[in-house]
């Protein structure tokens, strides 16, 4: 029999709660609603009044995995959905999740979150900036990390201030905050910053997507600021052997960075990191700092 657990008033079937999702640390989808439950509070904030998309992974990292922008079949009425029209459906609406029981009934089904960067109320309006930073091997999160230290110094000479957290894979994200900016402004503005990246640093940057450019690089992928793209979420667990969680991380450990194990955090590390720093990434939320866009 599914047990059925009441959160904040509203009864959840939730299943399969001894199941092993990470085989690499034995992490059960029990264990992964427990971290999400107790990190909530800093997770739910960077959730509220954005659509989310899911990559559900239900079998683990290495059954399959699949991307998924629709309400899943079953989605209780009580949880929010929010209109995202689409050229192949105009109707379409996603899940938006605003509260500890619809975070719950989400984890349930084991996903990753990812959200874009702009809300709900104002589609295709970003009210904050995100480059993507991947290395090639034998690039690592090393590498990245110098990468991001020049990205917000460049940044920071246009009045805009960036927010670090890993990617939960391999490397690294950094967030701005920025005026209420339409998504193709912030878009060409932030290839034209990933463009003057590469410049400057050909030995070790590279701003095109094409493998064969980025061995022994770091990829700035500015492309997710594109209206239709969407980023891990700050907290998330990622879809990996290991439960790693795509975290906030103070500048500080981003220069202290010196080998690639050094930013690695999986759940345990969470609930104390929170209590030592809160949200590193409150800033977004609160919209505290945003600066203007320069046109491109």
């Amino acid at each position: 029999m599914t047990p059925i657990t009441e959160v904040e008033g509203r009864r959840l079937p939730l299943s399969n709660l001894d199941k092993v999702i990470h085989p690499a640390t034995g992490t059960t989808k029990g264990e992964i609603l427990h971290y999400y439950a107790t990190v909530a509070e800093a997770l739910l904030p960077h959730l509220r009044d954005r659509p989310l998309s899911f990559l559900r992974y239900p079998d683990g990292p290495d059954g399959q995995l699949f991307f998924t922008k629709n309400p899943p079949p079953g989605t209780p009425d009580w949880v929010r959905t929010a209109p995202v029209p689409r050229t192949e459906d105009p109707g379409a609406r996603q899940v938006v999740v605003e509260d500890l029981p619809s975070l719950m009934w989400a984890a349930n089904l084991v996903v990753e979150f990812h959200t874009p960067q702009w809300r709900a109320r104002e589609p295709a309006v970003a009210d904050r900036m995100v480059f993507d930073l991947d290395p090639g091997a034998p690039a690592t999160v090393v590498e990245c990390c110098r990468v991001a230290l020049w990205l917000r110094e460049r940044l920071a000479r246009d009045g805009l201030t960036a927010y670090a957290k890993t990617s939960g894979a391999k490397g690294l994200h950094l967030y701005v905050p920025v005026e209420p900016t339409p998504s193709e402004t912030v878009s060409a503005y932030a290839r034209r910053l990933a463009v003057e990246a590469e410049a400057e640093h050909p030995r070790h940057v590279v701003h095109r997507m094409a493998k064969a450019l980025r061995p022994g690089k770091v990829f700035v992928d500015h492309s997710q600021n594109a209206a239709a793209k969407t980023t891990a979420a700050p907290y998330t667990l990622r879809a990996r052997p290991a439960p790693t969680v795509s975290t906030p991380v103070t500048w500080e450990e981003v220069e202290a960075c010196g080998e690639p194990g050094a930013l690695v955090f999986l759940p345990d590390d969470l609930p104390p990191r929170v209590r030592r720093y809160g949200d590193l990434l409150r800033p977004l939320v609160d919209h505290v700092g945003a600066g203007s866009v320069p046109e491109p």
